[in-house]
This record gives C-alpha cells, structure tokens and sequence, in this order.
C-alpha cells in the first residue's frame, strides 16, 4: 500500500506531467551540470536550479538535496542523458563500477517555470541501487551497455514521440494482459541490474527469453520522451518486486531505446527494500554499509526475477 506520504508525491509526479515547453539546449546544459555535481560531491552549484519548494527523493523517500547521494562525489564510468523538450524533463542514467561503492542511478528531473524565462526544478528523483537491489552488478552493467549503441536517430528515421512513449507502454500492458502485442525488435536485449538477457539469444529477440509476468497491473508511470535518441524512460512503483513487501510498489525506471517502431534496448533500474528482493537466494554477503531503504529489513541475496 502507498503511505500518505507517497500518496501525495503520486499526486505531485501526475501535476508534474505538464510541465513548461524549453529548450533541448537548456536540458543538455542542466544534466551537464548535474553531472558535474555528482562528481564533484556537492550539489551549491546545482541546486541554483531549484525552485524554492523542489520536492528531492531518492528511492521514494523524501530528502533535502544536500543530504543525498550529490552530497558523496562519484567516479561515473559512464553516463547517458535523454531530454524531453515537450515537458521540460530528462533522465540521466550513471554507472558507477569503478567507484569504492559502486552504483548505478537512474534520474529524472522535472523543470517548471513561474516565467517564460525562469526555468527551475520542481521534481528530482532518483533511484540510487547499490549491493543488493535487483540483481546488481555494477561491472556487469557497464559491460553490457558497452556493446550497445545509441547513437542519435537520423532525421530521417526517427519515430515519432507517441510511438516512442507507445512501445514502453506495450511492455507493461504486457504485464497484465497476455494478448498484448509488444513491438520488440530483432535483436532486442535487456539489462536489469547488471545481468543481460543477450547471452540467451545473441541474434534474435532475448527480451522475451527469460519470460515475462501477466497479472501485474504497472500503474503511476511517469515519462520522459526523446525521439532524437530513440528513448523513454518510464518511472513506475513496481508492484511484488520485493517479495518481502508483498505487492507494495518498489522504485523502478525502465529505459527503452527504439529504433523504427521496435524496441532494441531495455535497461531497468530497481530499488529493493530487502536484499535480494526477498527471494531467499544465496550470494555475496551484504557490504556493511547501505544507502538510503525506505524501511529497514533484515537482507537476504537473491538471483533471477521470473
């Protein structure tokens, strides 16, 4: 169940949907300089970007900017950026393997404005997975996007933002109707944590390859649209992702990378509240230190979604 807290971040991400039409240059520049926060471990420069009431999360709980994972620099291995000039939005996906505690983090940054000339941030959330969340590997995750390619679309042959945003949309439907016809490509990988589908079918369609849920009814999606890059992202409450919560909804974005209609990537990042998601596998030992759950749990390892 959502807690009256999420309740009412649900009702602002839904508001947020609309924000102010801006410039592809102002968004490349606000990541930019984004990143260059994360690195340098302390966010003084970037929060003058910050509206005066900027809602912060991380992991769905509510933060102040300067207490978060901005306020710890990172070696980012690698970083990727989409940016959605229609609702004045962007995602921002880093890995960090080579960092001493190794992340990968998905951002999605939402600008409003009070004037036509006065963007600032009214909505950041980030998911920060380390040790633990849904099948994470650092080292394996920037592997396998390394073997990706995701170049810009040509003019040419890019599809249009409903198509873009429509094919994500078709991956969920999926989840709760079976009949639901899901335009994956050939190939089509995915990566969720550090573990790729690819190796189950190097040539064709692995996206499907290690099955898929069917009674699962993925609501709250929140989108950030780039035809020039292909891509959705879609940040979601994953419901049964942690088995120890039962159905509550777990922090997940999925990004999607199509190409002519079909998708070719999918990576995910997921939040867990226990270790391993409650799965009672077996794997590494925890490391000693943790970043931000929304509730303390005793931690168990896991391997495997389906």
């Amino acid at each position: 169940m959502y807690t009256p807290i999420l309740l009412g971040l649900l009702s602002l991400y839904a508001a947020s949907t609309t924000s102010a039409e801006c410039t592809r240059e102002f968004l490349i520049d606000a990541t930019n300089r984004y990143l260059a926060a994360q690195v340098a471990g302390t966010s003084d420069d970037f929060v003058t970007l910050a509206a005066e009431d900027m809602t912060y999360t991380e992991n769905q709980v509510p933060l102040s900017i300067t207490e978060g994972v901005l306020s710890e620099p990172i070696v980012i291995d690698h970083n990727r950026s989409i940016h959605d000039a229609v609702n004045c939005a962007t995602f921002t996906e880093l890995i960090a393997a080579s960092n001493p505690h190794p992340y990968v983090i998905g951002t999605r940054i939402i600008f409003d404005s009070a004037s036509d000339d006065d963007l600032k941030i009214s909505l950041m959330e980030s998911i920060v997975t380390d040790e633990g969340d849904w099948a994470f590997n650092a080292t394996g995750y920037l592997y396998w996007n390394s073997l990706e390619t995701w170049d810009p679309i040509p003019e040419d042959l890019r599809d249009s933002r409903e198509t873009v945003q429509a094919a994500g949309d078709a991956y969920f439907d999926r989840f709760k109707n079976e009949s639901v016809v899901v335009p994956f490509g050939v190939p089509c990988s995915r990566l969720e944590g550090g573990a790729s589908t690819a190796p189950l079918n190097m040539t064709g369609d692995s996206c499907t390859a290690a099955g898929l849920p069917s009674t699962l009814v993925v609501t709250d999606r929140r989108y950030v649209v780039d035809e020039v890059m292909g891509a959705v992202d879609i940040y979601l409450g994953f419901p049964g992702l942690d088995r120890s919560q039962g159905q509550d909804p777990m922090p997940d974005s999925h990004l999607f990378r199509v190409e002519e209609g079909k998708i070719r990537y999918i990576h995910t990042v997921s939040s867990c509240v226990e270790d391993g998601c409650g799965m009672n596998g077996e794997g590494p030992p925890p490391p000693p230190e943790r970043r931000i759950r929304p509730v303390n749990k005793p931690r168990v390892r896991f391997w495997g979604r389906w």
